[in-house]
């Protein structure tokens, strides 16, 4: 088998359906031409993450729809994680190539047989991710750097992701640390040797992964003709809930990867950052800044 898609679910039905159609089908415009995978075998793999909205009933009736297309769905009875999800999918995949692609995401055109064509032609391509469309179809950056000091210096206090400092979408194709983990496409081998750390819950999940990846020999390319829609944080339940992951998944990176004094200026930058943002927050009258930033002070110990 060519390709298996592997999909987490967490409470985003609709998303999740909208996601599936863009697999299955080429869109060109407003019109829905031919079956994408037609020259390729593939399986597509659902993770449900325990989630209120049950969708066994929307799997069944899609399956029927499109039988030339292997489904398979897996049921949590909680909420696992996004790592934890993945690496179970992972292994029962049955594909020489697998793609982690988030519910929220629309492929566009052909942009599965895209990445996975480039995969194919490109040996020294372990992983690739292609490049990601807001819905209003600005760019949305989705590659860049590993998290160095000066880059989460960049990232906290320059706005590094809008200015292209710390986050970007290149032109053309590109080695680079890190993909999106909306948007992720590997040979098998890779997951073979490694798998998702599943202390991390969710945020900074691929870049620890990747991370390990890259020290492993693994090259990761972005590949800008492979073309997705992303809505972003499609199961996340507030901004707050991101803040604290992105909190907790930087410090949960430095502990595990870096050494004790880079720690130590990891957080300092991180209890700068809360600082100056919950004064601001009581300054400005914004509650939502004082008790996000009053709750990610209280991470970094």
């Amino acid at each position: 088998m060519d390709l298996s898609i592997i999909i987490v679910n967490y409470n985003t039905k609709e998303l999740l359906k909208k996601c599936l159609f863009s697999i299955v089908t080429k869109q060109q415009g407003n019109k829905v031409t031919k079956q994408q995978s037609s020259n390729i075998t593939m399986e597509i793999i659902i993770v449900d993450n325990g989630s209120e909205e049950k969708i066994k009933n929307q799997i069944s009736k899609f399956k029927n729809k499109y039988q030339n297309f292997k489904i398979k769905l897996i049921e949590n009875k909680e909420n696992l994680g996004f790592s934890k999800a993945n690496n179970q999918a992972i292994q029962q995949a049955q594909g020489e190539y697998i793609l982690l692609l988030n519910p929220d995401t629309e492929v566009i055109e052909n942009g599965v047989e895209q990445l996975l064509s480039f995969m194919k032609a490109n040996k020294k391509a372990d992983i690739a991710g292609g490049k990601l469309f807001n819905r209003d179809k600005t760019v949305q950056p989705s590659c860049g750097p590993f998290y160095s000091l000066s880059v989460c210096f960049l990232l906290l206090f320059l706005k590094g992701d809008k200015l292209g400092l710390t986050r970007w979408s290149p032109q053309k194709v590109r080695e680079v640390d890190w993909v999106s983990g909306a948007c992720l496409m590997a040979k098998r081998s890779v997951f073979e040797k490694l798998s998702f750390d599943e202390n991390i819950f969710m945020y900074m999940d691929e870049i620890e992964f990747l991370y390990r990846a890259k020290k492993a020999g693994f090259k990761v390319f972005f590949y800008p003709q492979a073309k997705f829609f992303h809505l972003g944080a499609g199961s996340s339940q507030t901004k707050k809930t991101a803040v604290l992951n992105i909190y907790q998944g930087l410090l949960y990176f430095y502990q595990k990867h870096h050494s004790n004094w880079r720690l130590s200026l990891l957080k300092l930058i991180l209890k700068t950052k809360a600082r100056a943002t919950c004064f601001l927050g009581k300054l400005i009258g914004n509650n939502y800044l004082k008790e996000t930033y009053e709750q990610a002070l209280a991470l970094v110990k």
